[in-house]
């Protein structure tokens, strides 16, 4: 019931009197908001924000407790209690603190009886000290995160541009409709005042067969937009979804708006060349994914970096028998325990076999780029010139549309006067429909390539 509210809300231009219009502008707002390829587009968001959230995870805190104890033959070799909190940071350093309690009476003599406290930290001074793992991994799910709503850019681009391509089909069959339905009512009429002609014998017989014949010419032409438009309003529901993911089939009851000669709904447009043009590298969600992607392939690039440098790990804890013991004074004077740990493969095969890889990666996702954005300009730049070529044509055949239909009630006024045949009424009706289909065509042409010259420069949503 909900969905269905939000429904008639979003059919704009409602006149109860009449059928309900659908307005593009709704239209829109109804596949954005229900179509299952929008909603997957925000699932992928969602699931970008949870792999933020996992590689958070490297980060936390963590709590270790080890519990040990060894008896045999009745003896008691050890009890060894062990709680720990170790503390990773950004840049590579682990603090840790913890304490041991360790009782028994067969123990080796480099372990301390009794309970001791420690704080210490652990330190790379080469290897991963500039970059490691943990921290590529959060800044490589910031960077799909912000490709993510890139990606949902191009999707909803893509999305709109075939969403609005069908409603300017469905509104061209329309008024096709409407033209031939005219046209079959002017043929039906003829036909009426044919039959009274030659009946008060003014006509001969044979033009009630000329007659006819236009009649089930123009009944077949009507016949057939019927046809397109039941399909064409078959597309257009394709796109029309409710809340709770079921499709919705448009009733017959629902036109379209009409909006031929509303050129506001372009207000919001830039069909500027240059200035679209300025925007393509700031503002096209493709391009700002190829740029999110490099700059996640050069963190990989630092990371595979490390594996040339040598590993050097310093640890040092300050020990405490208890409270009373412990020494403020020098690091290394009493109470401490420190390891250096020195790691460094001698050929550097596999570090350098990696890093080499990481930077091709990044040169072949820079080339791809310079060929995308020339591919994108290319496609605006036809875009553009189709846009001012068929601004130019809709006006000479606004033109010669009324010029047909003049020569149409020309010819229609000589043929009541007997000055002329209804051959030349059909020849002049039949270009008259034509031009006026061609128009139709035009018009319905040039609001796909306006949409199309948006989408194509990401500017659509």
């Amino acid at each position: 019931m909900k969905s269905n509210i939000i429904w008639f809300l979003l059919l704009a231009n409602l006149s109860w009197a009449q059928n309900k219009t659908l307005h593009p502008e709704a239209f829109l707002k109804i596949v954005e908001k229900y179509h299952p390829v929008a909603r997957q587009a925000q699932i992928d968001i969602r699931k970008s924000d949870a792999q933020i959230l996992a590689s958070r995870g490297a980060f936390d805190p963590i709590l270790r407790h080890y519990i040990a104890s060894k008896t045999l033959d009745g003896a008691s070799y050890y009890q060894y209690n062990a709680p720990e909190l170790s503390i990773p940071t950004w840049y590579g350093i682990e603090l840790n603190a913890g304490v041991e309690n360790l009782q028994g009476n067969r123990l080796d003599i480099s372990q301390t009886m009794g309970q001791t406290s420690y704080i210490g930290i652990q330190i790379p001074v080469a290897k991963n000290l500039l970059m490691d793992k943990r921290r590529a991994a959060l800044q490589q799910a910031k960077l799909m995160n912000k490709m993510a709503f890139a990606e949902q850019r191009v999707v909803l681009n893509q999305l709109f541009l075939e969403a609005m391509e069908a409603y300017w089909h469905w509104l061209k069959c329309y008024q096709a409709l409407r033209i031939t339905n005219q046209n079959l009512e002017a043929a039906r009429k003829r036909v009426d005042f044919v039959r009274r002609s030659v009946e008060l014998g003014d006509r001969p017989a044979v033009d009630t067969l000329e007659a006819s014949t236009q009649f089930m010419y123009m009944d077949n032409q009507n016949l057939a937009k019927m046809v397109e438009y039941e399909n064409s309003t078959l597309q257009l529901s394709a796109f029309l979804w409710q809340e709770n993911n079921t499709p919705n089939l448009l009733t017959k009851d629902v036109s379209p708006a009409e909006v031929w000669g509303d050129f506001s709904l372009f207000s919001n447009f830039d069909l500027d060349l240059n200035s679209i043009l300025q925007k393509v590298d700031s503002f096209h969600p493709e391009i700002q994914a190829y740029l999110f992607k490099i700059e996640g392939l050069n963190v990989e690039k630092k990371l595979k970096f490390q594996s040339l440098l040598p590993k050097i790990d310093l640890q040092y804890n300050h020990l405490m028998k208890d409270k009373y013991s412990s020494n403020a004074g020098a690091l290394f004077a009493n109470n401490y325990q420190y390891g250096i740990k020195f790691e460094l493969p001698l050929r550097l095969s596999s570090g350098r076999g990696e890093y080499q890889t990481a930077k091709l990666k990044v040169e072949e996702t820079t080339i791809q780029l310079s060929q995308k954005k020339q591919q994108i300009q290319i496609k605006i730049n036809s875009y553009f010139n189709q846009f001012q070529n068929l601004k130019k044509q809709i006006q000479t055949q606004e033109k010669a549309v009324t010029s047909y239909q003049a020569l149409t009630k020309a010819e229609e006024s000589k043929f009541s006067q007997g000055e002329s045949s209804l051959f030349l009424i059909n020849s002049r009706e039949i270009k008259a429909l034509e031009a006026a289909e061609k128009l139709l065509d035009l018009k319905a042409y040039l609001f796909k390539t306006v949409y199309a010259l948006q989408a194509s420069a990401g500017l659509l949503i």
